[in-house]
């Protein structure tokens, strides 16, 4: 139940179309579809601006491809960590879902997505690094935030970055996505005034132990306000990024 189911209630009730008691039994209802190995949430996106996302790693094809069936016409749906056999499984169940192989998602949309306040940069240091990114463009465009990706701007040629430098400055909120040193992360904050959200990725040779050497550099940032979120989490940066552009509103 979003906003404006809410408000289509308390309208029918102003009408008179509806009592007391029928709004009321329609607002208290558990506020979740129950498809028994999963409990959609129906109500997140009343409380906290969101709606749920399946993080589809580690649930079978089948499983997802439930979900998707079920919430066809009452849900926007997005999934991520989508392996590449669960995405040819749910197309054939769900021909109107739609793969991004890069980003690893899938999205339905059934209600328009109206579109928020804000604009967000997706940096990253390389070409390797992509993936994180294209989430977190997806998880943009599906929560109405505009989101552009500049890609292969790190500082192993950092002529890159200045050349994108001015279009990222005018951007509410910089994602950098970086693997191997996360250095990017750092430069990038001390070039731009607007919030950093840091990711790590798991990009890089066996000392950079599947990204924790970079999550360790971001988080010892000289950088000022410099945030870090979860390794080669794009979808987590992608919510933090949302919620600060909605502060625009």
């Amino acid at each position: 139940m979003n906003h404006d189911m809410i408000r289509n209630i308390l309208a029918a009730v102003q009408r008179g179309e509806l009592d007391v008691e029928q709004a009321a039994g329609r607002l208290q209802d558990k506020g979740y579809i129950d498809l028994g190995h999963t409990k959609f949430d129906m109500h997140r996106v009343t409380r906290n601006g969101f709606p749920e996302v399946i993080y589809a790693e580690g649930k079978t094809p089948e499983q997802v491809g439930d979900i998707f069936e079920r919430l066809r016409g009452e849900s926007n749906v997005l999934a991520t960590r989508v392996s590449p056999e669960m995405a040819e499984y749910v197309l054939r169940r769900c021909p109107h879902v739609r793969h991004n192989a890069l980003g690893r998602t899938l999205a339905s949309t059934c209600e328009d997505i109206t579109p928020k306040p804000g604009a967000v940069a997706i940096v990253t240091a390389g070409t390797s690094d992509l993936p994180v990114a294209e989430e977190a463009r997806v998880t943009c465009e599906m929560f109405g935030t505009r989101a552009r990706v500049f890609s292969d701007v790190g500082v192993a040629g950092i002529h890159r970055l200045f050349d994108r430098l001015e279009d990222i400055r005018r951007a509410d909120v910089v994602i950098v996505v970086a693997g191997m040193e996360g250095a990017l992360a750092s430069v990038v904050g001390g070039l731009v005034s607007g919030p950093v959200v840091a990711v790590p990725t798991s990009v890089g040779y066996g000392a950079a132990l599947s990204g924790f050497s970079a999550l360790l550099c971001m988080l010892n940032s000289c950088a000022s306000g410099v945030t870090v979120v979860n390794i080669d989490n794009g979808f987590g940066a992608a919510c933090a990024a949302c919620r600060i552009c909605s502060l625009n509103k």
